[in-house]
Formats: structure tokens, C-alpha cells, sequence
């Protein structure tokens, strides 16, 4: 918003043109995001308190879990408020990747606010039904996979040598010149390559999945892409919500991960970095530099009142959309293939909880009885159970997060 202001009186006033900047916006929107979740965000929990918006809790035998019972939950009303105004004060509102992510935002945080009205003023535990929050999981997916698969503004580039670049179409070119006087000639491309961590070459075009059934069947390659698109966004932000089971545990490992996008955002979107790293060019891609340097200032913001002992729960409102934010995140900087080591804690989990009651049923089936891979699922509550307090917990699953994403920023260079 105040981009456009100042662009329309062509930066006239004093230290408006440092609005051309992606790493100020992004440093601005990092900082008034810190400033609405810290100092708003005792506003809001003391209106969660009066209003009674209290978390029950079921005794499942844990040390101190009773004593968080009444605690105020929807805290993450106030994640999704330091994203938001942020967002729309600092990036470009006529960014098609900053319009995708405010559109996942409301959409998957209006579902989780949806959950935790049912459970807490409607007083049933069980919140939206299973059924319901996968149909808007779905949803949101269909959207983001077909805006990124058809919106001719979502495009990326790939340099060319120059004996090519002459027999090529002179616009579907452009060109970038260093300092040193060094040309190079990029072709724009609206294909559904995305990076494969790993791998020499590093790009894996979704196209050629079909490829092996003739080439008629590529034209079906869009299909193929949105069902990956839903399953990615449904998966992540089911890990995100199973993850948010411990004081600070998702808000933490989510800023890291966020973090981690960040950079890959930027470089992606640099030209200069991307064709230094040699990495995919994503035209417009930087902007979302602003957007991320909200949800990080959100999700620090947030953890000055989640840490252990926490003072608010985020409820599903708002760990239904850091996952699903974090997932699109990974979809539009072309990374989606390097979730299962970035959201490597979320993955765990996820698996933790589908390795329990798949063993548990197969042998209730074979013995008459259920048997337990774990002490208790998921695994942030194994843990619990072997006597580990809450806090080493989280500081331990941090440092594990911290190290995957340094891993996966890593991978821009092994291949």
C-alpha cells in the first residue's frame, strides 16, 4: 500500500524511495510485525481471557499438562494479524505471488478460526469436522496449483548460450549484462519445472511423469501438478497442526523454516544471485522477501507469549495456516521437493502418529490385542512420557530444525 502511495508521487517525499527496496520493505514488515504481535498481542490474549476463550485440556497423563488447562487458545488471531497488516502496508499489492500467499492466509486461517470457534464456544471438542477441513485444504490447493500452472505472470528463466539465444525468438529474450561487460542471454519459459535437491541438472519437469505414457498425456500434466499442489498444502499443514502440541514447538521450528524460505526466496528472485548459485530465475519471486519477513516477525512476536509456560495456544487458526503458508511458500520458489528435509520436524511427526495407529490396528487384528511403536504419539510426547521436560523438548526439536534448514539451503550448491 504505502509502495503504490509513494510510487504515485513519484517519490518525492524525504527517504520514500527506500520503498524500492525488497530488503527494506521486508526489514520494515519484519519490524511492525514484531510490533503488533508484542505489544497488540497482550491485548488480545487479556480479550481471550475476559471472553473465557479457555483451552480444555484432556488428562492424557502427562507432567504438568493439567496445569495448562483455561489457558486462552485462537492466539493465532494474533499471528495472522502481524502478517496480514504488514503485508499489505509494505509489499507490492500488484505482486501475484504476494496476492496468492494473503489469499492462502485468510483462506486457511478463516478454517482454523471456524475449528476453534465449534470447540470452544460451541463446547464441542471435536471442532470441524474432519471432512469439512480437508474440502478448504483442497480448495486452497486447486488454487494455488492452477494460479501457479496458468497465470502467465508466473514464469521463470533459464540462460542460454548465445549461439541459441541467436536462433530463438528475439521476445521470448532478455538480456543481462555484468559490470565486467558479461551478456547473458535468459528465455523466458512457462513450464512446471520446479528443483530436485541432489541431483546434477537440479530441475525435474513435472511433464515428463506423463511423458512415459506418449506424448498425448503431457497435455494432462496440469492435472498431475494440482493433485501434487493439494496433497503438499493438506500434508504440511496437517504436520504443522499435529507439530502444535508443545509450548513453542510449532511457532519455533515454523520461523526457522520460514526463515529458510526466505533466503531461497530472495536468491531465487535476485538475478544476479540466481545466476551466481546457479539456480532456477524466478521473475517477481523477491517480493515475497516482505511477506516472509512478516510471518517472521509474527512467529517470533508470538513465541514471546507461546514459550514455555505459555500464556496462549495458537489453536488451529493459526496452525493450520503457518503449514499451508509454509507449503505454498515452497510451491511458488520452486522447492517443493525439498519439504521432506525443511519440514523434516513436521514430516516426523506426521509419520509418528501414522506409524501408531497403522501398527496399532494390524495388531490388534493379529494378537487380539493393539501394540504401541511408541510410548505415545506424537512423538514430542514420547518423549514427554520418557520423563524429558517440555522445554529441552522444544529446544532440542529447534536445533534439529535448525539444522535441516541449513541442509536444505545447502543444496543449492550439491548436486
Amino acid at each position: 500500500m504505502l509502495y503504490h502511495l509513494f510510487k504515485a508521487i513519484g517519490f518525492a517525499l524525504p527517504g520514500s524511495g527506500a520503498f524500492n527496496y525488497i530488503s527494506f520493505r521486508a526489514g520494515m514488515a519484519v519490524f511492525v510485525s514484531l510490533v503488533i504481535s508484542l505489544w497488540f498481542g497482550k491485548g488480545i490474549i487479556r480479550l481471550l481471557r475476559r471472553m473465557q476463550v479457555g483451552e480444555t485440556v484432556r488428562d492424557l497423563g502427562l507432567e504438568g499438562q493439567m496445569g495448562k488447562q483455561g489457558t486462552p487458545t485462537m492466539g493465532g488471531l494474533i499471528i495472522l494479524s502481524a502478517i496480514l497488516v504488514p503485508t499489505l502496508l509494505f509489499a507490492r499489492l500488484d505482486n501475484i505471488y504476494i496476492l496468492l500467499m494473503l489469499s492462502v492466509t485468510v483462506w486457511l486461517g478463516v478454517i482454523g478460526f471456524i475449528d476453534d470457534f465449534i470447540k470452544v464456544f460451541k463446547k464441542d471438542k471435536r471442532g470441524l469436522a474432519g471432512k469439512f477441513k480437508v474440502v478448504g485444504q483442497i480448495g486452497i490447493g486447486i488454487i494455488v496449483g492452477a494460479v501457479v500452472y496458468f497465470h502467465p505472470s508466473i514464469r521463470t528463466k533459464v540462460e542460454v548460450p548465445p549461439v541459441l539465444a541467436e536462433q530463438l525468438d528475439p521476445a521470448a529474450l532478455s538480456t543481462f549484462v555484468e559490470e565486467d561487460g558479461t551478456v547473458h542471454h535468459l528465455l523466458d519459459r512457462k513450464s512446471p519445472n520446479t528443483t530436485i535437491p541432489f541431483v546434477k541438472g537440479n530441475e525435474f519437469n513435472y511433464s515428463s511423469v506423463l511423458g512415459l505414457f506418449g506424448r498425448e498425456a503431457r497435455r494432462y500434466t496440469w492435472v498431475l501438478y494440482i493433485l501434487v499442489v493439494i496433497f503438499i498444502i493438506t500434508a504440511v499443514s496437517n504436520g504443522a497442526n499435529i507439530t502444535d502440541g508443545l509450548d513453542g514447538l510449532a511457532t519455533g521450528t515454523s520461523a526457522i523454516m520460514v526463515l529458510a524460505l526466505g533466503v531461497l526466496a530472495y536468491v531465487s528472485g535476485n538475478i544476479i544471485f540466481s545466476e551466481y548459485l546457479d539456480i532456477m530465475y524466478i521473475p517477481d519471486s523477491g517480493e515475497l522477501a516482505v511477506y516472509i519477513g512478516a510471518m517472521l516477525g509474527a512467529c517470533i512476536g508470538f513465541l514471546w507469549y507461546n514459550a514455555y509456560p505459555a500464556q496462549v495456544f495458537m489453536g488451529d487458526t493459526g496452525s493450520l495456516a503457518l503449514g499451508g503458508i509454509i507449503a505454498t511458500l515452497a510451491i511458488l520458489v520452486r522447492k517443493e521437493l525439498l519439504i521432506p528435509v525443511l519440514c523434516g520436524v513436521f514430516l516426523v511427526e506426521n509419520l509418528s502418529v501414522v506409524m501408531q495407529v497403522s501398527w496399532f490396528k494390524y495388531t490388534r487384528r493379529k494378537y487380539g490385542e493393539g501394540r504401541r511403536i511408541f510410548l505415545m504419539s506424537p512423538l514430542h510426547h514420547h518423549f514427554q512420557k520418557k520423563g524429558i521436560h517440555e522445554s529441552k523438548i522444544v529446544s532440542r526439536f529447534w536445533i534439529v530444525g535448525i539444522m535441516l534448514a541449513v541442509l536444505s539451503i545447502v543444496t543449492l550448491k550439491l548436486r
